[in-house]
């Protein structure tokens, strides 16, 4: 029986077996944290005002359950940038400005955090390369989706061969834009007009965050595919900006999806 005091991650259907070791990876939820209160749960966000002393225990849990320490846990000071950096096997524990991880080394486990955004989880299981990204509007918009394909290629990996996963994020149906927004996009595209729908308000839209990701990653020639899930309903097992702003909250906790190669 799972010990619900224990995270229990929501899985990609697709099985990622690496030659080097296995790749194992995770779309953690809320579950299994010692935060409380508006963080209550597995709250790993260091740049929220939880207690530190909790979020330092959350992220300990989420390293452990890949069977790896807290200082192999890598993430990043997320920026809402198209950048990568490559994580080497003398990692350090830093936190680059950036919005997206790629490594080949073993033991290192890659989380990017999210309460809205898209997080994606890549992987070569040939090559034995992984990657995280975490991908708002503005990153998936700047290329930080095709720039995280290209760091994993520079490892050695092969563009046929990846596989990517956009896990838990908002939906269609609970992202409502301004008029500026869709100018913005359409601006860039006019063809992208097929990821707004109507909305009951003038001028606005319902965009669909979770399909551009996805025809982003097809179009950039790997396999793609998202878990469906919507962060914004689903209060017990996810985190929301956009929900906690709604509500009034002072501050929101954030989940995180990582990947790593094992050595088992």
């Amino acid at each position: 029986m799972q010990d619900e005091h224990m995270p229990l991650p929501i899985e990609s259907p697709l099985l990622w077996q690496g030659s080097n070791g296995v790749i194992r990876h995770g779309f953690f939820t809320r579950q299994g944290g010692v935060s409380q209160g508006i963080y209550r749960g597995l709250n790993v966000g260091i740049g929220s005002n939880d207690d530190q002393d909790a979020v330092t225990e959350n992220r300990t849990r989420v390293a452990n359950w890949f069977g790896l320490p807290l200082e192999r846990l890598a993430t990043v000071h997320q920026i809402h940038s198209p950048d990568v950096t490559t994580v080497e096997s003398n990692y350090d524990g830093a936190r680059p400005q950036c919005d997206a991880l790629v490594t080949r080394t073993p033991g290192i486990v890659l989380g990017v955090l999210s309460a809205d955004c898209g997080p994606i989880l890549f992987s070569d299981p040939e090559a034995g390369v992984i990657g995280a990204a975490h991908a708002g509007w503005k990153g998936a918009l700047g290329g930080v989706l095709e720039n995280t394909i290209e760091a994993m290629e520079k490892l050695g990996a092969r563009r046929e061969h990846i596989m990517a996963c956009l896990g838990p994020s908002i939906s269609q149906a609970n992202y409502e834009v301004g008029p500026e927004f869709i100018d913005r996009f359409l601006s860039f595209d006019p063809a992208y007009q097929t990821y707004f729908a109507e909305s009951h308000n003038t001028g606005h839209a319902m965009f669909d965050l979770q399909r551009l990701t996805v025809d982003r990653l097809l179009n950039a020639g790997v396999k793609a595919h998202s878990l469906g899930i919507c962060t914004y309903p689903d209060a017990e097992r996810f985190f929301s900006y956009r929900r906690t702003t709604h509500a009034a909250e002072p501050d929101y906790g954030r989940q995180i999806s990582a990947i790593a190669i094992t050595e088992s």
